[in-house]
């Protein structure tokens, strides 16, 4: 990279109990381009990616995990993309060694998913580690949303983008925090974030239960007419419905997903709290 380059280093610690806090207050105090956030508890990662972005004052923005698996020599030729026009270069892994072929079925079922229900697309393998125009920058934090997918977000706002592929590293050290249940609930998420299907689907359930249950009064209505005594088959009527009591509660959970993210916009909360910066 050009030698004229100024660089600054922005470190969120997202409530961390070891002593990560310390190690970042003397490496701040020996180096005057190095700052830190410590947040007062534990905020997730999305609301780390939000505060290190508004903290960064560059022309140009990385964000990079730090479980060391974004490997940072990828930065000379990302930032050769930017000088050739690009405004956005990612990275992807080209390969998913070394993960459990049960996470890899459902990571790559989730993108092929959520590229078929939403109107942004989402490549797979694609790492959070990327390196960003100001520009860019400044239009993901238009967006002000409590419940952020950064994933969709980085593909929401547009711009010329380029990926730049590696294989898969493994974890340094540690155990990842993101469990099978996590990494769902977080499918999920992006799902109701970025797409109105699901609520398209509870409405289609109801409707297809509705012509079942109009199908099964008139075939009764019927046999009672051509046949007459009382009409067999009441297991079967059981069976519808709970049928369509299990519908109507899907939709209701549907519904409930998407009024609780509502719920939780309107409250206004801010998405961390910031204890100390050095």
């Amino acid at each position: 990279m050009a030698n004229d380059l100024q660089f600054s280093y922005y470190f969120v610690n997202d409530g961390s109990k070891d002593g990560t806090l310390q190690v970042l207050r003397e490496v701040s105090q020996a180096y005057p381009n190095v700052h830190y956030l410590s947040f007062s508890r534990n905020f997730g990662k999305e609301a780390g990616l939000l505060a290190g972005l508004e903290a960064a004052d560059g022309d140009l923005v990385t964000v990079m995990d730090a479980d060391l698996q974004d490997p940072p020599e990828l930065l000379k030729e990302m930032y050769a993309k930017i000088q050739e026009g690009y405004d956005v270069v990612g990275t992807r892994r080209s390969d998913r060694k070394g993960e459990p072929a049960i996470r890899s079925f459902f990571a790559k079922t989730f993108y092929w998913l959520i590229n078929k229900v939403s109107d942004t697309e989402m490549v797979d393998g694609a790492r959070d580690f990327r390196l960003m125009t100001r520009q860019v920058v400044q239009a993901i934090l238009q967006m002000h949303e409590v419940n952020r997918f950064s994933k969709g977000l980085f593909s929401w706002v547009g711009f010329k983008v380029t990926y730049v592929a590696y294989e898969n590293q493994e974890r340094v050290a540690g155990e990842t925090s993101w469990s099978f249940w996590s990494l769902l609930r977080y499918s999920i998420d992006g799902f109701i974030n970025f797409s109105e299907v699901p609520l398209k689907l509870a409405t289609w359930s109801g409707a297809l239960a509705f012509v079942i249950s109009l199908v099964s009064i008139l075939f009764i209505i019927i046999r009672k007419i051509t046949v007459g005594g009382s009409v067999a088959g009441w297991p079967s009527l059981v069976s519808i419905i709970l049928f369509i009591g299990g519908i109507q509660l899907l939709a209701l959970g549907i519904i409930g997903n998407y009024i609780a993210k509502i719920f939780l916009e309107t409250k206004k909360r801010p998405v961390y709290i910031v204890k100390e910066r050095g």
